[in-house]
């Protein structure tokens, strides 16, 4: 026994030393005489393709990394947003759907080698970019993106605990990284700040050692590549079909003039806004420009590949304020629920011309279900629950305060005040609403406010009455100049010609309040990879509901008022179903309601906002659902339940087996978008004028790719 113990350890640790050596002899570099990356010395060309493991989940990653790896990819790109990681200055998560280190592994395991782009700044469509928005408390006016000492610390704190991380995951060390982008685009932000990128630099190369290929991103042509990119970043560019390949990596060429030709960005489709059309890029189209790229060995990445789910309130906006939707499709060649389509197997039959694809086909659509019409019924507005949804009590202020110096990052704030004099069809101005506010007196609706306009509407109101504004956090800007995009009401509310004071402002948790926001719950909440929170916090959860069941307040929620309920009072509608089998994934379909936040077992799918378009349904991964599942709508505007010509018949929603994210939209009367945003361009403009703005501005996005999307 013994001797079998030694010659054990003995095996362990000759595989031990063989491992080390392999990965001390594993190299990835650049062959600049050569214009090739070398790969253990051997001239290498990645074809790689995008997945945000932040948008897919857990459960599974290893099926969309399996279905990339299938059709021919050999490396795979993700964006790390610090908002996710670093929620609260100093307080970190990478647990869970957050867990890097363990989606590096699988990438890894699955043969797959990572190019990643860890930040600080991501953009990706996703909320502020990826900055923590409480970088903006108490300092609205911090230059982001920038060597401003009040940016640089956190970004310092915050990169001495990710990118410690990640260096065992680098390629030199055993790893799959090969590539590390350091910013994102940033020749396109005004600031053009060389310390910035020097500083990042000198980070990078602390914490990840001399070796590691750092590179930056932006687009082709000079404009922006002059303030993208510093000495020890190698430069690569970005664009999409419709593109001269050859013209574009000219503009590479300029700025790197020897090293491999990267197009570190070639897109597939293209993103959402609501109110506007679903995004579509012909499949032939992509393919033939992805043939073009790979004829001039280069190496590509393909953004997206997989494009996923903006899960709760993550999605970012673009300017002038336009919003994305929940989902982030992205006309993908893999669904938002990783399904291939026929723009997967067009890509793939391209691969195959300038490597071997692996054995086998590319595994099917995972199983959907549709589950059928929830009966919904009304239970509460968001003022009858103001104590559970706010538990600490108001913060009071003579004006108005931000959500960011609430200590607030996402979801929605009640901003109250006593009026003081009574007014006649005076004007309520509210210029400073970020995003959408919803307007009561005296607990009954007067209408609704946009930063696309309208932001004012007349009143009639007697001194003493209790004036409401709940206000939605839509999204932040994601890119651009205006990425200091704070939220709530950011200005002071006027009434006529009179200033209104004393501010009682509220913190909404719904997110936190919900399992016991209506009856204990039997089934408590579940996260994005289906596990459980920490059993303390259930149980806690499970005493503090019994304890405040049978108030009077709570006696009074259950009966419906339909002139509040169905008037664009902000409320809650809940239902229950069943699943017999095993769960699959579905869609939950959101027609007849208007515009609000959707939730399965606790968990927050996201936005819906089926009146506006494209999207209509939701996107339910198996991960969140069970045997017995509970849904919870927290309605902002109007529901079909307690309109007058509606009946008990029309108060559901249903669960289906296929998605709906292309519907006709339609544009509001009157809506305008708000001037103070102006980073993207016009679509009537032509090619030339879009690249000379794009110059002359630095204008967010690769112009002409845009354009190139939209005719596609």
């Amino acid at each position: 026994m013994a001797a079998t113990v030694k010659m054990f350890v003995a095996l362990s640790l000759f595989v031990l030393v063989l491992q080390g050596q392999r990965a001390a002899g594993r190299s990835f570099s650049i062959d600049y005489d050569n214009n090739t990356f070398l790969k253990d010395g051997e001239p290498f060309r990645y074809i790689s393709g995008s997945i945000h493991y932040s948008r897919v989940p857990r459960s599974y990653w290893q099926d969309r990394l399996t279905k990339m790896y299938a059709a021919g990819l050999n490396a795979i790109q993700t964006y790390v947003p610090w908002n996710l990681h670093e929620p609260k200055p100093g307080k970190y998560d990478f647990t869970g759907n957050n867990d890097i280190e363990a989606f590096l592994k699988m990438a890894n395991d699955t043969g797959l080698l990572v190019i990643l782009r860890p930040g600080p700044y991501i953009c990706a469509e996703w909320d502020m970019g990826g900055l923590p928005s409480w970088l903006m408390k108490d300092n609205s006016s911090i230059v982001l993106r920038s060597s401003d000492p009040a940016y640089l610390g956190p970004v310092d704190t915050y990169m001495a605990q990710l990118l410690p991380k990640i260096k065992p995951y680098l390629y030199n060390n055993g790893g799959p990284i090969i590539t590390v982008q350091v910013e994102n685009e940033y020749g396109s932000f005004y600031t053009c700040d060389y310390d910035y990128l020097r500083h990042l630099r000198e980070l990078f190369i602390q914490y990840l050692g001399p070796d590691v290929v750092l590179f930056t991103t932006d687009g082709w042509w000079d404009g922006v590549l002059k303030c993208g990119t510093i000495d020890g970043l190698y430069t690569t560019v970005d664009f999409g079909p419709g593109t001269d390949p050859a013209g574009a990596f000219k503009g590479q060429r300029k700025h790197q003039p020897k090293g491999p030709l990267v197009n570190s960005e070639f897109y597939t489709g293209w993103l959402d806004h609501w109110g506007q059309p679903h995004a579509h890029t012909d499949k032939d189209k992509v393919a033939t420009y992805l043939e073009k790229i790979l004829e001039l060995n280069a190496s590509v990445n393909m953004y997206m590949f997989e494009g996923g789910t903006n899960f709760g309130y993550m999605n970012g906006a673009n300017g002038p304020f336009k919003p994305q939707p929940t989902s982030y499709d992205y006309d993908a060649p893999l669904t938002e629920a990783g399904d291939p389509t026929d723009k997967l197997t067009t890509i793939s039959n391209v691969i195959a011309k300038f490597r071997h694809l692996p054995p086998g086909p590319v595994p099917p659509a995972t199983p959907k279900a549709a589950y059928g019409k929830v009966q919904m019924t009304f239970e509460a507005t968001v003022l009858d629950k103001l104590t559970d949804l706010s538990p600490d009590g108001p913060i009071r202020a003579d004006y108005p305060i931000t959500m960011e110096n609430m200590q607030q990052s996402y979801g929605f704030m009640l901003y109250r005040t006593t009026l003081t004099a009574a007014a006649t069809g005076a004007k309520l101005s509210v210029p400073g609403i970020r995003d959408r506010g919803y307007v009561m007196l005296d607990e009954t609706p007067a209408g609704i406010l946009s930063r696309n306009g309208p932001m004012d509407l007349n009143l009639t109101a007697q001194a003493g009455q209790v004036l409401d504004i709940v206000v939605e956090n839509q999204g932040r800007i994601n890119f651009g100049r205006y990425i200091n995009d704070s939220k709530g009401i950011i200005a002071n509310v006027t009434l006529g010609n009179d200033t209104l004071r004393s501010w009682s402002i509220y913190s909404l948790d719904i997110d936190g309040a919900l399992p016991t926001l209506f009856s204990q719950p039997s089934n408590p909440a579940v996260d994005i990879d289906g596990s459980l929170p920490p059993l303390s916090y259930v149980l806690q959860n499970d005493i503090e509901g019994i304890d405040g069941q049978l108030t009077n307040q709570e006696k009074r929620s259950t009966q419906p008022r339909r002139s509040r309920a169905g008037q664009m009072v902000p409320s809650f509608y809940t239902g229950t179903f069943s699943i017999q089998d095993t769960p699959q994934d579905t869609f939950l379909n959101m027609r007849g309601w208007t515009k609000g936040q959707a939730f399965v077992n606790g968990f927050n799918l996201g936005r819906y906002w089926p009146v506006e378009g494209p999207q209509i349904t939701l996107y339910v991964p198996a991960s969140v659902l069970k045997s017995e599942n509970n849904i919870t709508l927290f309605e902002l505007e109007a529901s079909p339940c307690n309109m007058a010509q509606s009946s008990d018949a029309d108060c559901t929603v249903e669960f289906q087996d296929r998605p709906i994210i292309n519907a006709t939209v339609s544009r509001h009367r009157g809506e305008k978008y708000d001037s103070t945003a102006t980073d993207s361009a016009p679509p009537q403009l032509d090619a030339f004028v879009a690249v000379v703005l794009g110059v002359v501005f630095s204008v967010a996005y690769p112009i002409s790719t845009v354009l190139n999307i939209m005719l596609s």
